[in-house]
């Protein structure tokens, strides 16, 4: 079972990588890098519980897809609580600060 496991996270970085390529190929050049757009929605995120909806409405408003929750959900950078609303965790809060101190330093 383990060996399906390797086989399934393989497969899910191979589409994260296809999904890059393809919003490089799409992205209007006027539109900020996808990191840069992170950081801003991380930003007007900030410490508040979104509803499903409000998150998808986010995720769009920065020209993310609103499933880009699902990916972001099962790699630790949102969470739903018992309140059933999402929150950043930990792992944004840590990005988005290192990304700060870059544009600083």
């Amino acid at each position: 079972m383990e060996g399906l496991q390797d086989v399934a996270a393989a497969i899910r970085q191979i589409a994260r990588g296809f999904e890059a390529l393809a919003d490089s190929i799409t992205r209007n050049p006027d539109q900020p890098p996808e990191s840069a757009r992170t950081a801003v929605l991380l930003r007007e995120w900030g410490d508040r519980g979104l509803t499903r909806s409000e998150a998808s409405a986010l995720f769009r408003s920065h020209g993310f897809a609103p499933q880009t929750a699902g990916g972001w959900t099962r790699g630790d950078w949102i969470q739903t609580r018992s309140d059933g609303r999402r929150y950043i965790t930990d792992r944004s809060r840590i990005w988005l600060a290192e990304q700060e101190g870059a544009d600083r330093g």
